[in-house]
């Protein structure tokens, strides 16, 4: 039985499609990448935002036709649009056979047979507790030297723009016992780089263990031997403390990158969004985390256009980018998302000066990103290596200033054959405006 798996959204969500399809791998189907060929679809859903939601129900409609045009027998969808809309699927898109909600996806091989016997299948799990994946073998898509781990479910931040505490439950923290676990089979398949994810992985541990043990958890993976790079993501700013500094300058393996998604710095938009700091306390966390790591690459996330912001609240978050200098930044055209505080606020923004106020700040990233690898150039660094460019004598790697999917790229011209995970060491030989260009160090 063939089995088509496309997975959208967040690497949050990547996971999850990972431990699916090594279910259903371990049950017997058979992964195809050729949608006609298929018996089986799966579409593991997002809708964070507009352009999220946008693009999974496109794909659900597409898949779906192909039970009049292929050999598709089963249409499933699970994620996060299967939670929030799961009724709504199932009357308006005949063609699905079954949804399960974010918290049920460890039922997806019962799902699948029992659609395949000709019932519709509806999931929905309480969004407390964890899926049952500690004895399934993830099969990784992500080209086997670096892999997610994820290390807890869930928020309980409540921003106002934001829709996840209500389609992932309230913060649930994966046991510090179950992710050594994880990680130790994922180093023995062959990664070498673990990213740690959550929705926030700052507050790992809080529910468990009584108080935020991420330092703890670094820590211990830092032991595992055969491991070469730990990297962090999804660190809300006022919940890095100096335990956790310490343990990224203890730890050799652990990686001088951290995603600090802040949202905006101006005081007034920070309180309208439900955020729990101010920009006096942003500017302070960015100059401790540079005093104490001094060749520290931050990456942060910013919500342009969000209702109430002024001109000069614009003006201001430009000033600020031009001071803070992130090596790595991410901007979004705020998106009103149905059944949160921000979407019935009366002071929205027209979707013109949405993407203006995104451009503005993405052409001053632009010229800040330029800088900052312009200085890169004669360093030293240590890379893996991602892949080949077609038809050149370069090859595409990453070094530790880069995440897979939203940061650069080092490119490296040699003659020499380079297989896909190789760790190699580069001198920065010149630089664009995200990329850099290297030869290897002999």
């Amino acid at each position: 039985m063939n089995l088509l798996f496309i997975s959208l959204g967040c690497d949050k969500n990547l996971v999850d499609s990972e431990y699916m399809i090594g279910m259903l791998h371990a049950a017997g189907y058979t992964l195809t990448d050729d949608e006609t060929e298929a018996d089986v679809i799966i579409v593991n859903s997002c809708c964070f935002i507009g352009d999220a939601k946008e693009e999974s129900i496109e794909t659900i409609l597409a898949m779906a036709q192909l039970k009049q045009t292929g050999k598709l027998k089963a249409l499933l969808v699970t994620g996060c649009l299967a939670q929030r809309y799961r009724d709504e699927i199932l009357t308006e898109i005949p063609e699905v056979d079954a949804v399960l909600g974010t918290n049920a996806y460890d039922a997806i091989v019962e799902a699948v047979e029992q659609v395949l016997s000709g019932s519709v299948y509806k999931n929905y799990h309480s969004l407390e507790g964890l899926p049952n994946v500690r004895s399934v073998k993830r099969l990784v898509t992500t080209g086997g030297h670096y892999a997610y781990l994820k290390i807890a479910e869930g928020c309980d931040k409540h921003c106002t723009y934001c829709v996840i505490p209500s389609i992932r439950g309230s913060y649930r923290s994966v046991p510090m016992e179950e992710l050594l676990e994880q990680a130790k089979a994922l180093v023995e398949q062959g990664v070498k780089e673990l990213i740690l994810v959550a929705q926030e992985t700052t507050l790992y541990g809080t529910d468990l263990y009584g108080e935020k043990s991420l330092y703890r958890l670094l820590d211990e993976l830092n032991k595992i031997e055969g491991l070469y790079w730990i990297r962090i993501m999804y660190c809300y700013p006022e919940e890095i403390d100096q335990s956790l500094i310490d343990a990224i300058k203890r730890n050799d393996k652990v990686v001088h990158y951290l995603d600090m998604p802040i949202q905006h710095m101006d005081d007034d938009i920070l309180r309208r969004m439900g955020r729990r700091t101010n920009g006096a306390e942003l500017a302070d966390k960015i100059e401790l985390l540079r005093k104490e790591i001094p060749d520290i690459c931050l990456r942060t996330t910013l919500i342009c256009g969000f209702p109430g912001e002024t001109k000069e609240a614009h003006q201001r978050l430009l000033e600020f980018i031009n001071w803070a200098e992130f090596d790595r930044l991410g901007a979004f055209a705020y998106s009103p998302e149905e059944n949160t505080p921000a979407a019935e606020f009366d002071d929205q923004i027209d979707e013109e000066t949405k993407l203006t106020r995104r451009d503005d700040v993405m052409e001053l990233q632009q010229e800040i990103s330029f800088d900052l690898n312009e200085a890169m150039i004669g360093k030293e660094l240590w890379a893996f290596v991602e892949g080949k460019v077609t038809d050149e004598n370069a090859y595409v790697a990453r070094t530790y200033r880069d995440a897979p999917g939203v940061d650069g790229y080092l490119f490296i011209h040699t003659d020499e054959e380079l297989v896909s995970g190789a760790f190699v060491k580069v001198r920065v030989t010149s630089a664009l405006d995200y990329d850099l260009m290297g030869e290897i160090v002999l």
